[in-house]
């Protein structure tokens, strides 16, 4: 695995403990997110460690960034990823945060662990969507616990006599988990969706001692429809519509200028102007989604679930971006309308009294007819970080890194395979090839005039 591929590689700063022995845990995160929360976490992770799972030992975190990981649509052998990652890095015990849903037998994964490999993983939309580094933090705590001291009954009664006894310790360090078999502790979103503990029995999966996944199936997808349009940032799709907004925004303005806005604008009913905003938002969901390619079609994934949570997921994230750039041009119209339309002309051309209202009504409307009629058929700044934004596009990118890297070791291979007879053979036949072009160079020197 190259350094390339690899992306970042450190190692934060360990607390110095009385530890007689080092342990070395590997955090292997997608890039964006996951690597975000991992970044500003890792420095609490060696003190926490000590006090809440081993401390005769000094706890050493190694983060590592790999978009590879997770890269098929599959993710049923990101173990045996993690696994040999973890073994070229020399680690005890690595996690994977992956920004992919996982699921198993039909149900949504949120994490698991292996005590045999020494490895685990965690599907950080499955978390959620807030708090995540308080969740995150107490899961990498609870699985590296789970494989540390085992994951069978007798070490979870062990591990909870501990726990007991160190109450006051973990309400220090700000972790809410008090049971041995919870990943995290419970807040309202583990009260509306259970996580449940299981230990599979299945011959198949010999290498996973336990998994937490969702007790609820529609409840759940919508924890986790929630944690993919997290991890997908809307917020950084907002700067792409700089250029519909003025385009929006000229139209919007010139079309102020006529008094049919200012009378619809007194006419319309409250659902009038909440029924043209949503109908104003979806066409330019949709459009946005057409322009730039954004749905993801049946024959770029393998996996029919995983491919409609990505289109949704999509929608979601284009939806919130899009409120977001309207919220910005209402405000726009509501003070250019506050600032230029004067109230005796307001009241003159609708042909009775107005109150405040009437501003941000004539704000609103123009706001709706300016996305539809101005906004439309524009083009975003930049195409690539709307496509960024998006789990399809980041996966064919993974996809196509993937095939570049079974490329390379190919060629490695085979140049490992070759004999040292080739070698030598191949060497010669490049020195006969240059001998014979320094020849003909030498002949075309003499026969120069």
């Amino acid at each position: 695995m190259t350094h390339e591929d690899l992306g970042t590689f450190r190692a934060p700063n360990s607390q110095n403990g009385k530890a007689t022995e080092s342990l070395r845990l590997g955090l292997v995160s997608a890039p964006e997110l996951p690597e975000h929360i991992i970044n500003r976490i890792a420095d609490q992770l060696p003190e926490l460690f000590r006090c809440h799972i081993d401390d005769r030992h000094h706890w050493q975190i190694d983060c590592l960034t790999d978009p590879l990981i997770g890269a098929d649509d599959s993710t049923a052998d990101v173990i045996e990823q993690v696994e040999r990652v973890k073994h070229d890095n020399g680690w005890d015990y690595a996690l994977c945060i992956t920004d992919l849903p996982l699921f198993r037998n039909d149900r949504m994964t949120l994490a698991e662990a292996s005590e045999n490999l020494g490895v685990a993983i965690i599907s950080l939309p499955a978390l959620g969507i807030s708090p995540l580094k308080r969740r995150l933090r107490e899961a990498i705590l609870h699985l590296t616990n789970e494989m540390h001291h085992g994951s069978d009954s007798k070490d979870r009664e062990r591990q909870q006599e501990h726990m007991d006894n160190s109450q006051q310790a973990r309400e220090r360090s700000g972790v809410r988990n008090r049971s041995s078999r919870a990943l995290m502790g419970s807040r309202l979103s583990e009260r509306l969706v259970p996580i449940r503990r299981v230990t599979p029995d299945d011959n198949h999966e010999k290498d996973v001692d336990v998994r937490f996944i969702s007790a609820t199936k529609w409840p759940g997808y919508a924890k986790l429809l929630g944690g993919m349009v997290r991890a997908n940032r809307p917020w950084k799709i907002i700067p792409a519509f700089r250029r519909i907004v003025a385009v929006a925004f000229a139209t919007g303005a010139y079309g102020l200028i006529f008094p049919t806005l200012w009378k619809l604008s007194a006419a319309y009913e409250v659902y009038r102007f909440t029924t043209l905003m949503i109908a104003a938002i979806i066409a330019m969901v949709i459009w946005l989604i057409l322009d730039h390619g954004l749905w993801e079609p049946r024959r770029y994934a393998n996996n029919n679930r995983l491919r409609r949570f990505y289109n949704l997921t999509t929608v979601l994230t284009l939806t919130t971006g899009v409120a977001c750039y309207y919220a910005i041009l209402f405000v726009l119209f509501l003070i250019a309308v506050v600032l230029f339309v004067p109230i005796n002309l307001l009241e003159s051309t609708i042909g009775h009294s107005v109150s405040w209202l009437n501003f941000p009504a004539l704000a609103w409307l123009a706001t709706s007819v300016a996305t539809v009629a101005g906004a439309l058929g524009s083009s975003l700044e930049s195409d690539e970080t709307i496509r960024n934004a998006t789990y399809g596009y980041r996966q064919q990118l993974r996809q196509h890194k993937v095939k570049e890297r079974q490329a390379r070791d190919k060629e490695g291979e085979e140049e490992k395979r070759q004999s040292p007879e080739e070698h030598r053979n191949q060497a010669e036949r490049q020195i006969d090839e240059r001998q014979i072009e320094a020849q003909q160079g030498n002949d075309q020197d003499d026969q120069a005039p």
